[in-house]
């Protein structure tokens, strides 16, 4: 795999637009381009390599209704689908609809994945991808990713090349950024945890120098400040639709306890007030989240067994009202396709999907 002469800048910069042209571009780009930050599609399977046994009967089984309020969200003869495998661990969906394809994150083999809907094939987007995490999209469309290795949110430009959005605090290193969501104001919002200097399979070992906040950034100004310092292990992040709530997951809790859901107001589009539970994974936990436009709240489960382990659905008053069962831990999940009514679910070695009845609330 040739490598581009360009190399990936490594400093912030004031946020330009994107014109339409500028957004076309880089969609070419990510198919063609290679750099430290990209490389050409390496292709490593086809859908029909990897394919489940087909549905006998309708509904799924693997689709359970614990309130009747549920039945809304789900179309009858739809099920589960198994799209590829061949992962150690997925992470960070994110779904690009003007490319028609998703991005993923496999952190332990140091790359990010690309699954096209027109062939159902995935290849190789960028390798080595500094163990990446998750993945979002800012305003203009453009891919925003936090690394695990190198303890930093980069932006990859419209050409390929990648910027460094924030790698310091208060002139100390950041941990490891693990989930980031945009707001429709432009700001990144970030979950720094610190997995990624926890172990060798998904980082290096290092020493933390901040504390585990949650921040937000103005990649405008490059503006950082803390909005929140009361988790363990802050987490996955998800706006409601409305974008005056913010969830967060926690999964740094002891393991005879709940591991919880958070949820706050968001003030002015910048800070963070009135902390309190919004649910808590029972004898599991969570990791990624995303909202539908009615509001309830999309969560990955895992580490709970057979029945647990898959998506738990609340309601946005917080009650648990249906699960999508996988035969593997789901780590994250984002929607997408044509009518983005289609839920990617991130899930151990594997990569699937159900269509739905709902839709996502976030945009791109």
């Amino acid at each position: 795999m040739k490598k581009n002469a360009k190399k990936p800048q490594e400093s912030a910069t004031p946020e330009t637009s994107v014109n339409l042209t500028d957004r076309r571009a880089f969609l070419k780009t990510t198919a063609t381009t290679v750099a430290g930050a990209l490389i050409a599609p390496s292709l490593l399977s086809h859908a029909s390599d990897n394919l489940m046994a087909p549905q006998q009967h309708y509904p799924d089984p693997a689709i359970v209704v614990l309130d009747a309020s549920f039945e809304k969200y789900f179309v009858f003869n739809a099920a589960v689908e198994r799209l590829w495998t061949g992962a150690r661990w997925m992470e960070g969906p994110v779904w690009f609809g003007d490319g028609k394809f998703l991005l993923f994150s496999d952190i332990p083999n140091n790359r990010m994945l690309r699954w096209t809907e027109e062939t159902e094939e995935v290849s190789v987007f960028r390798t080595p991808s500094n163990y990446s995490n998750g993945n979002t999209r800012d305003k203009q469309g453009r891919l925003i990713t936090c690394e695990h290795d190198s303890r930093r949110v980069t932006r990859t430009e419209p050409d390929g090349t990648i910027t460094v959005l924030v790698d310091k605090y208060q002139g100390k290193r950041l941990n490891a950024p693990n989930d980031v969501v945009v707001h429709s104001n432009g700001a990144i919002w970030f979950s720094d945890p610190g997995y990624g200097i926890l172990s060798i399979y998904e980082g290096h070992i290092d020493k933390f120098e901040l504390p585990t906040n949650v921040y937000r950034l103005n990649p405008a100004t490059g503006e950082i400040t803390v909005v929140s310092t009361d988790f363990i292990r802050p987490n996955g992040l998800c706006f409601s639709p409305d974008e005056k709530l913010l969830y967060i997951v926690d999964t740094g809790q002891p393991k005879d306890k709940p591991q919880p859901i958070r949820v706050y107001d968001v003030i002015d589009g910048k800070t963070l007030a009135n902390g309190r539970q919004f649910c808590d994974m029972g004898k599991g936990n969570s990791d990624g989240v995303r909202c539908d436009t009615y509001g309830n709240l999309w969560a990955a489960a895992g580490n709970g067994g057979e029945g647990y382990d898959g998506v738990h659905v609340f309601s946005p008053d917080g009650k648990l009202i249906g699960k999508i069962c996988l035969p593997e831990v789901c780590s994250n999940l984002c929607f997408g396709g044509e009518k983005h009514n289609r839920l990617f679910m991130t899930a151990s070695q594997s990569l699937y999907s159900i269509f739905l009845n709902t839709q996502g609330a976030q945009k791109p």
